[in-house]
């Protein structure tokens, strides 16, 4: 039956515009790469709908900082096509890879900034640019929301004209402290072995909240054997702390990666109800 979903799915695909040619994030080369190898060169690739509704999102799949989880990346821009929002697959630099943080962030920051500075070119609003991400890329989307200076390059011309920050953020079970139950493989992919007391602070999420902050939607599910679904509730909590508008789901079944493409689960039915009242996609 979960193979006949898939083929369902990919059947109901076929109609959908193909994904664009993925762009080289820093055409003259990442700052500080370590090398031009794929692996060096992060990437943005366009996913564009038949009928645009002028939302657009930046997706940024997990894979613990060490990878890209592929079933995280096409299957829900498309699925986001669907819905009217134009999405950007970023495939950004790892840990395993030697990138340390916040060459992650600067590759984010400059995806915002590359998706609002061509508006106009997507036609789609500069005011509604969102961004979406699953586990570590949950992650980085709470750094992007909350500290997205640290990936400032400086002297980049866009820095003073065009905001890096979304106008609203979507979590899936996502990592957020390096203090309270870490997930571990994020944590040194992230900051390394032998982080100081002040990168483990700078890089949990919970501690780096501020009021002014984007809307935000979460979910978790309770039985998350990866990363506790108290990550997300910590991240809550500091919202709530600061007067963020949020949303909060937590599933009582479920592992970690529950609810991909394919699935059938409420949190599908729960973000575009919450994306509705944030009037990103219309009543149908």
């Amino acid at each position: 039956m979960k193979h006949l979903t898939w083929i369902l799915l990919l059947l109901s695909h076929a109609s959908l515009p193909a994904a664009e040619k993925p762009l080289v994030l820093w055409p003259g080369g990442a700052p500080g790469a370590l090398g031009t190898a794929a692996k060096d060169i992060p990437t943005l690739t366009p996913y564009v709908p038949a009928k645009a509704s002028g939302a657009a999102m930046l997706l940024i799949p997990g894979g613990s900082y060490s990878g890209i989880y592929e079933g995280q990346a096409e299957p829900f821009a498309l699925w986001l096509n669907e819905q009217g929002i134009t999405a950007f697959v970023l495939r950004y630099r790892l840990g395993s890879a030697g990138y340390r943080y916040p060459a992650q962030l600067q590759d984010a920051v400059e995806a915002m900034r590359q998706i609002r500075g061509n508006a106009d070119k997507w036609k789609i609003d500069a005011k509604r640019i969102g961004v979406m991400g699953f586990s570590a890329g949950g992650h980085l989307t709470s750094t992007l929301i909350n500290r997205p200076e640290d990936g400032e390059i400086e002297g980049r011309e866009q820095t003073a004209s065009v905001s890096a920050r979304p106008d609203l953020a979507i979590l899936c079970y996502p990592v957020i402290s390096m203090i309270t139950n870490p997930h571990a493989t994020s944590r040194k992919m992230l900051i390394g072995e032998k982080p100081s007391e002040e990168l483990v602070r700078l890089t949990s999420s919970e501690l780096q909240v501020r009021p002014g902050l984007p809307p935000c939607f979460l979910w978790h599910t309770a039985e998350d054997k990866l990363v506790p679904v108290q990550h997300a509730q910590l991240y809550a909590a500091a919202l709530h702390q600061n007067g963020v508008p949020h949303e909060l789901h937590l599933y009582q079944h479920g592992d970690h990666g529950t609810g991909l493409i394919g699935t059938n689960h409420p949190w599908f039915g729960d973000l575009i109800y919450w994306l509705k009242a944030q009037k990103w996609i219309p009543e149908r």
